[in-house]
């Protein structure tokens, strides 16, 4: 090993000795590499290599004894490549072979030739390793579970033994995938000139919506670090500093509940500009998302189109609508109230969908909906069905309530035709939105709308700057406490701050908000006033953020950035919703890493040394 690292060593300095020979000298190292234990991985051999004469490495996935002849399927993170040993030719080698099980390490040498029953299904399936002479370089015990595409071991027993877990081919392409974003993500950014710049872990616990991961410090007594749930001061911080592009690709953390997207320390693309308004930044980052589209999933996204909050919630009932489908949510009280139904009547908001040709639902199916609806994550008390029938007539759950021309005033409204289906909900609007939100997803999974191939991107814009929690009336932030208001709403921050919309911008796909961002307050006397809508003491901001806003003192920039949820993209791109099969050693959902059983308890000892005991 040692003549292999000095020679990498004389090719790493020759590289800049001979600028002009860098690809020649990195592919020269690269064959260099493959000669120490192997002359080629378990998944590039062909049929041109027939009759030469090779090296393979890895681990044993299967074998097979067919008598006369066994054959073992050699693996690495590459593919798999057959091995054929014979008795006849060599019946010891042939015995040794057989005594070996799943998962030992072996390198073998031998002939490549031509499979005599090809697989199509393998990208080495025209050839075969005729094996010479078989190396165990260690054994192994029997595997908890299989290690292959499809495995038989369950979720907590797989992440127990993530070591394992992560041998499968599915894992590895996913870590490939995501080494291939995070590749384009430089790319694009270093050629627009950004300079990647790390950020510290060890920060001051500040307010920013969830709850931070604290830090004891053994030589401050009784005082914390927090892990850093964005570097956003920071990333501010740099660009008063003259770094006018920035961006890097940090682990970040927030102690919080978890879910399918949701990991307590998840990986951002994290990014700040200067001198930009929101147009620049949003022209720039969806350059990103076409970008990284095109490199790795070889697709042209299309524009992305621009939509207000206030039009997301109304239409969709959410702020990151799936527009793959249409089912917009029709607002159905001037149709449907004063006509006797107290439901109705009682009700902020009746609100309905149209699930196009779905009229032939049948009577189960609507049960089985409307015991959806009632379910404790969805909350609603009952389901009102139309069902407009190809005849012109209607058949609904209210009947009694309304008249064949009132139902067909309802359906009117959402645009219905012979043969659709009309759903309705009803009661307070936030609660009622929401569900109906839910409810139209759920119709357009059934009705097979969300397609996966297809991609629906936009920007959510104008947010309201700040929101009110019903229960303790406390106002805050809705992204964070550093977004500046619309420049033509800045002035109502003083007087009617409710209703000041944000210079923010989220981006979305499909549904799932994979980046969210805003221009930045830059300016000391304004971030002092948000600050003072937010209810903070003029001591409390101080002590929180004194640093920052004396930054802004030296002359900070107008500036604007945004941040990608790293591990979303991922999952997107590779077509499912749960981000824990992109990162290598995720948590469960718990919160636990089970393969290190950490959390865990430290000593007294410890405790002691941190001022804990």
């Amino acid at each position: 090993m040692r003549i292999g690292f000095n020679h990498a060593t004389n090719l790493y300095n020759e590289r800049f000795d001979n600028e002009g020979s860098r690809l020649i000298i990195l592919t020269k190292f690269a064959t260099q590499l493959k000669s120490m234990l192997r002359t080629h991985n378990c998944g590039e051999l062909r049929s041109e290599n027939i009759g030469e004469q090779v090296q393979l490495s890895g681990w044993l996935q299967r074998s097979r004894d067919l008598g006369g002849m066994t054959f073992l399927d050699l693996r690495d993170r590459y593919g798999i490549t057959q091995l054929a040993f014979n008795m006849e030719s060599n019946a010891a080698l042939c015995e040794q072979a057989r005594k070996l099980g799943r998962e030992f390490v072996l390198q073998v040498e031998g002939k490549v030739i031509e499979r005599t029953s090809k697989n199509a299904q393998m990208s080495t399936g025209d050839i075969e390793l005729e094996v010479s002479k078989l190396t165990v370089l260690n054994s192994s015990k029997v595997p908890p579970f299989t290690i292959e595409t499809e495995s038989d071991g369950g979720e907590e027993l797989r992440m127990q033994y993530r070591f394992l877990d992560l041998r499968r081919a599915p894992l590895q392409e996913n870590l490939a995938l995501r080494h291939r974003l995070a590749l384009a993500v430089r790319t694009y950014l270093s050629s627009a000139s950004f300079l990647e710049i790390e950020t510290p872990y060890l920060i001051k616990s500040t307010p920013e919506g969830a709850r931070d991961f604290v830090v004891p410090s053994r030589m401050n007594e009784g005082q914390y670090y927090a892990l850093p749930q964005s570097p956003q001061t920071f990333k501010q911080l740099l660009m008063i500093s003259g770094y006018d592009r920035y961006f890097q690709i940090v682990r970040c953390f927030r102690d919080e509940d978890l879910r399918a997207d949701r990991q307590p320390e998840f990986t951002q693309i994290d990014c700040e500009m200067a001198f930009v308004e929101r147009d620049d930044v949003l022209a720039l980052f969806e350059g990103l998302m076409k970008h990284l589209f095109t490199e790795v999933k070889g697709l042209d996204l299309p524009d992305f189109p621009r939509m207000a909050y206030d039009e997301a919630m109304e239409k969709y009932g959410n702020d990151k609508p799936d527009l793959r489908f249409g089912m917009e949510i029709q607002n159905l009280n001037s149709a449907t109230q004063g006509k006797g139904f107290k439901v109705f009547d009682d009700a902020e908001s009746v609100l309905g969908i149209c699930a196009k040709g779905q009229g032939e639902y049948s009577r189960k199916q609507l049960d089985a909906l409307t015991d959806w609806v009632k379910r404790p994550q969805i909350g609603m008390r009952g389901l009102v069905y139309i069902k407009y029938n190809a005849d012109g007539s209607f058949k609904s759950s209210v009947d009694k309530f309304y008249t064949q021309e009132q139902l067909g005033e309802i359906a009117k409204t959402c645009s219905a035709s012979e043969g659709d289906l009309l759903l309705v909900l009803s009661g307070d609007d936030r609660l009622t939105r929401k569900a109906m939100s839910e409810l139209r997803l759920e119709m357009g999974g059934r009705m097979g709308l969300k397609d996966p191939s297809k991609y629906a991107p936009l920007w959510v814009v104008d947010f309201p700057l700040l929101e009110k929690d019903e229960e303790s009336g406390a106002v805050h932030a809705m992204h964070h406490p550093f977004t500046s208001a619309l420049p033509e709403d800045r002035e109502k921050l003083k007087t009617h701050p409710l209703e000041v919309k944000a210079n923010a911008y989220d981006m979305v796909i499909n549904g799932v908000e994979l980046g969210g961002g805003s221009i930045r307050i830059h300016d000391r006397s304004e971030q002092e006033q948000m600050f003072d809508a937010l209810g903070f003491t003029k001591d409390e901001a101080e002590a929180q953020f004194g640093f920052l806003m004396k930054a802004f003192e030296y002359g900070a920039p107008p500036h604007g950035g945004i941040a990608f949820g790293f591990d979303r993209i991922a999952a997107m791109f590779g077509g499912t919703d749960s981000i824990r099969d992109y990162i290598a050693f995720p948590k469960n959902n718990s919160g636990r890493d089970v393969m290190i059983d950490a959390p865990a308890p430290i000593s007294d000892e410890q405790k002691k040394e941190l001022g804990l005991a």
